[in-house]
């Protein structure tokens, strides 16, 4: 048996025990994929990460898990791991901003790392790839998955559609915070999706807003044993990708604070912004802050 360490911290939030978890093993050499998936299994949070030497000249490799399956990317595993790497000194003193580029399954993951008054630090990436769009799904196909009348769902701007930034999602708009609170997808649902013709079972809803957010998100992923979400930066980027695409501007860019995991007890912030040029969204970042919450060792 070997001993490697860990560090949990809280994600997209300012204060612990709210955001969302994540466990990271930032020396993981010597693992191999079945004992990382083990690991993850163990902490099961939405996702741990395992940092590796890089292999393409580059920081650092990272590898995350789920507690059923590696994925190709993430949004608060990358914002944490790179926290938690800053917070250890792994990248040495943070006296001026530094962006460091994690190499994963998706591309290479920049993050911004920026430590503001008070030591705090706050961390964002550039999503691995472009906006990537598949099939529509029947907006009452998605209303009775979570368990919403038709209604519920708004296709006004754009129909319940499968998009990616790195890792897929279905993105649906709902009409209203009620809505948005009411909704659930249990493992029933999401295999009714999947045997309606949907490309992928994990959906993020979401709701407009105006009361010091832009917008209201909740995501779901039970087949991969993530019930709900407090704060997935990889699905929110895929939101705010896929909200340029759709404005009618050519160029610009654009910002949105989101709020996720309110429903859950574990409120979270997310900072989205875009840049669009000749009618192509051509960056998507997403950041914020992280708390750390413990370390320690465990043999695998």
């Amino acid at each position: 048996m070997t001993r490697y360490r860990y560090f949990t911290c809280d994600v997209f939030t300012d204060t612990r025990f709210g955001g969302n978890q994540l466990a990271v093993l930032p020396e993981a050499e010597g693992l191999d994929a079945a004992q990382m998936q083990s690991i993850a299994r163990e902490f099961n949070y939405s996702e741990s990460t395992f940092v590796l030497p890089p292999e393409k000249g580059h920081d650092r490799k990272v590898r995350i898990f789920t507690p059923s399956a590696e994925v190709p990317f993430a949004g608060h595993p990358n914002i944490g791991t790179a926290f938690v790497l800053a917070t250890m000194g792994a990248f040495g003193p943070l006296d001026e901003p530094r962006t460091v580029v994690f190499e994963e399954d998706a591309g290479s993951v920049p993050v911004a790392i920026h430590k503001g008054d008070g030591g705090r630090i706050r961390c964002e990436l550039t999503a691995p790839q472009r906006l990537s769009m598949g099939a529509s799904v029947a907006a009452a196909s998605l209303a009775a998955a979570v368990g919403l009348e038709p209604g519920a769902v708004v296709t006004s701007a754009h129909e319940p559609i499968v998009a990616s930034v790195g890792l897929p999602f279905i993105v649906a708009e709902l009409r209203d915070r009620a809505a948005l609170e009411r909704a659930r997808l249990g493992v029933a649902g999401a295999e009714q999706l999947l045997a309606d013709g949907a490309e992928v079972p994990d959906v993020l809803v979401y709701v407009r807003s105006s009361d010091g957010f832009d917008i209201h998100t909740r995501m779901f992923s039970p087949l991969d044993g993530i019930p709900e979400d407090p704060a997935t930066g990889s699905a929110n980027c895929v939101l705010a990708a896929l909200l340029s695409h759709l404005d009618e501007a050519a160029d610009g860019a654009f910002s949105w604070r989101i709020a996720q995991g309110v429903e859950m007890g574990r409120p979270s912030v997310l900072e989205a912004r875009t840049e669009k040029r000749d009618g192509e969204v051509v960056n998507v970042w997403i950041g914020g802050e992280s708390v750390m919450v413990s370390e320690g060792l465990i043999e695998a």
